[in-house]
């Protein structure tokens, strides 16, 4: 026994120590200041039952015969991990612990007795059950990850991760392929429980309770019921016995005296409520009188509440309701019984009666239900508010610049060219302002000069003139003039003897000739040489019913509304050819304009107008109108804005650049309007109507892409007389001056002057 007496020390002092180190794992955190709930302080417990439990058994077995006496769920997972192998190696360091633990197995004491080896297995069995009763959620699954706080990135490429106790690589799982993963996943009704543990390299599926706590701690809220967010106050201060305060410093002395802050303060607003800057609210004064017949709307109570609205007055008494009314107001017997025949809600209700005095009046008959049908009327009667907005009409118009800051423009009648004995129908200036022409409905075009008013030249076409065109250069003064279904370019005489010479050479064939194109035109149009008016001319298949010049003079356009597909042809004067309109019209034709400066074509159809490229051949707009007939059209020097009028009275402008819609609508006349006009310099538009009326716009469009066109009325030109319904029927501006003539169906031309 001498010899074991220092092995047994020794012994005893190693397992003392390992049974600190595992009283250091097992023991539980510092006690926090709160007290603790009810589940802490059972798991509390817990710790300390299995600490005691553990160092009573540390002083009689071994560490492998520890170990096989915990229960799994307490074995921290470091030493979970050891193998039997791994135990025998540990047994195999310390071969006193085999010998101690082959002693106890066979049953031996080894110094020490029956009452307290009883004791250690009760305490051992009460330290089982409160394991097997243990619902801790950290000590339920061991980590298979045995790397500790190494990164996950070193072990990224490796095939294992970490290492057991015996040193051999932990294997990772095997990932499934990305399609399988998700094939399985689509198929399993509880993959969104499912969460990958990159850190133990497994799948954890939450249950119910576990997603209801993510759930409230993702909302912000308590993770159960026992949890208690105000944690009970704990006054650490002592005041048992405590004879001072936490401080001794004595009073201060501006406690004592008064703050010369405040009387700064009260000084201002003294100073502010005498200046009247501070204002108190006055007490509601109660009227003396009130008005025994006004309005209770007008009460500043009533008009507070915004759902009421005030009942309608009762009639007020008049003449006939007076005890002695005029006689005018008493019935005759006849009118009396004229009343019974009526039906009863067109029969008077009162019917008025004369009494001599005060005393002969009797009471009112129908008071009481007068009175009764007054509070069902108040009771049931729908009322709706009507909001009265008091607006000065002056302000709703637009603000428009003076009329005397935009002359010149014609105002009044300077002459009158008479000598047709039929309605003018159109009428066109020279380009260079000398001269006019004129076509009437008796068959003739005359020739005027505009200063003297004089008639120079006349033609007898021997039909009604529809439309006359001079061509707009200087140096080929050409007239077009269509008349039924053939078209004369007549020589009007103008010019020097070179330019005569010219004009015959352009204006004569020796051979009726049609156009070259693809498909024969001769069925429809050709040209002739007119020996009666030494012109040429275009006969057409159907009536033509305006002619247009382009701006170089050598190309001119008809309009033949009645010709379908052929409705619009452009004919070259050089070369005495003829050409379709390549586009299909939709609608009937009933204008035609070129572009001022470019090659665009303006084709305005009973509903619409559309723009086309004649050298792209391709369509470029389609100005939408809105009207019900369109009677005319014209282009702005600039060609950006097109004015179009209407068979309605309407008058649209539109700026392209702007909308393919009208920028301005103008109901202007009362009938139909039948031409409008641009001048050529100056910033002035016109139109005529068949109310016998000429109308005079200022019409200023700006350089500047952001200001609007600025469009104001100036003129009302009136003088011309009615004839079959019909008034002025055309008009058109002096090239150079601000004039307009007018052309109408009481066979007169008016000059207008500023």
């Amino acid at each position: 026994m001498q010899k074991k007496t220092p092995l047994n020390k020794k012994r005893k002092s190693g397992f003392r120590v390992l049974s600190l180190n595992l009283l250091l794992y097992f023991s539980p955190p510092p006690a926090p200041a709160r007290p603790f709930s009810s589940d802490r302080r059972a798991s509390h417990l817990r710790s300390l039952r299995l600490a005691s439990f553990l160092s009573l058994q540390c002083r009689t077995l071994s560490l492998p015969s520890l170990l096989r006496g915990i229960s799994p769920s307490f074995i921290t997972p470091s030493l979970r991990t050891m193998n039997h192998q791994e135990s025998q190696k540990l047994e195999k360091v310390n071969p006193l612990e085999m010998r101690d633990t082959d002693f106890i197995e066979r049953g031996d004491i080894d110094g020490l007795d029956d009452n307290h080896d009883q004791d250690e297995h009760s305490e051992s069995s009460q330290s089982h059950q409160a394991v097997d009763e243990s619902d801790s959620s950290e000590d339920e699954v061991a980590p298979r990850n045995t790397i500790g706080d190494v990164p996950l990135e070193w072990y990224k490429d490796e095939k294992h991760i970490g290492y057991d106790i015996a040193g051999k690589k932990i294997r990772k799982k095997e990932r499934q392929d990305k399609l399988d993963s998700f094939l399985t996943n689509a198929d399993d009704s509880k993959n969104w429980r499912k969460i990958y543990d990159e850190y133990n390299d497994e799948e954890v599926e939450l249950t119910k309770e576990e997603t209801k706590l993510i759930r409230k701690l993702l909302k912000g809220k308590a993770p159960h019921a026992e949890f208690g967010p105000y944690a009970p106050y704990v006054d650490w201060f002592k005041w048992d016995d405590a004879k001072h305060p936490l401080s001794n410093a004595p009073e201060p002395k501006r406690r004592f005296i008064p703050s010369k802050w405040e009387s700064k303060k009260v000084v201002q607003y003294v100073r502010a409520i005498r200046k009247g800057l501070i204002k108190f609210d006055q007490p509601k004064e109660e009227p003396r009188f009130y008005l025994l017949w006004g309005d209770d709307s007008s009460s500043a109570d009533r008009t507070k509440h915004l759902a009421y609205i005030p009942p309608p007055k009762p009639k007020l008494p008049g003449h006939e309701e007076s005890y002695n009314p005029s006689l005018e107001y008493i019935p005759t017997q006849e009118e009396i019984n004229s009343y019974q025949l009526m039906y009863e809600e067109d029969r008077p209700k009162f019917i008025p009666k004369r009494f001599t005095s005060f005393r002969s009046i009797p009471a009112y008959e129908n008071a009481i239900k007068d009175s009764f049908e007054r509070c069902l009327d108040l009771y049931l009667c729908p009322r709706m508010r009507k909001k009265h907005i008091n607006i000065d009409p002056e302000s709703l118009k637009p603000k428009l610049p003076n009329k005397k800051d935009l002359r010149p423009y014609p105002v009044t009648c300077y002459l009158e060219y008479r000598g047709h004995e039929g309605a003018v129908l159109s009428v066109s200036v020279e380009p260079s302002g000398q001269w006019i022409a004129s076509g009437s409905k008796d068959g003739t075009v005359r020739i005027w000069e505009v200063e003297s008013g004089r008639c120079l030249r006349v033609w007898e076409i021997g039909e009604a003139v529809t439309h006359v065109a001079w061509n707009p250069l200087p140096e080929l003064p050409v007239l077009a003039v269509s008349a039924g279904a053939d078209v004369l370019l007549l020589n009007t005489g103008f010019g020097n003897e070179e330019e005569q010479k010219k004009i015959k050479e352009l204006l004569h064939i020796g051979t009726p000739t049609s156009s070259d194109d693809s498909d024969d035109m001769s069925s429809f149009l050709s040209w002739f040489q007119d020996e009666k008016h030494d012109c040429i001319g275009l006969r057409h298949y159907r009536t033509v019913s305006s002619v247009e010049w382009h701006r170089k003079g050598d190309y001119l356009s008809t309009v033949m509304p009645a010709g379908e597909s052929k409705a619009i042809l452009i004919h070259q004067l050089s070369k005495k050819l003829t050409q379709r309109f390549p586009f299909k019209l939709h609608g009937l034709p009933v204008s035609s304009v070129f572009h001022p400066t470019r090659s665009i074509f303006f084709i305005a159809t009973k509903k619409n107008v559309r723009v086309y490229d004649l050298v792209k051949q391709k369509l470029i707009k389609k100005l939408e109108t809105q009207l019900r007939e369109v009677s005319s059209i014209a282009v702005h020097p600039a060609g950006d804005n097109v004015i179009v009028g209407s068979k309605e009275g309407k008058l649209c402008w539109f700026d392209m650049d702007l909308s393919s819609k009208p920028y301005k609508t103008l109901k202007c006349h009362p009938k139909d309007i039948t031409n409008v006009a641009f001048h050529r310099s100056y910033p002035l538009f016109a139109s005529c109507s068949d109310d016998c009326t000429a109308y005079v716009f200022h019409g200023m469009v700006y350089a500047d892409l952001n200001q609007n066109p600025l469009i104001v009325p100036l003129e009302i030109l009136r003088g011309h007389t009615n004839s079959d319904g019909r008034g002025v029927m055309d008009c058109k501006f002096h090239p150079r001056q601000p004039w307009l003539f007018t052309a109408a169906a009481d066979s007169s031309i008016k000059l207008y002057c500023h």
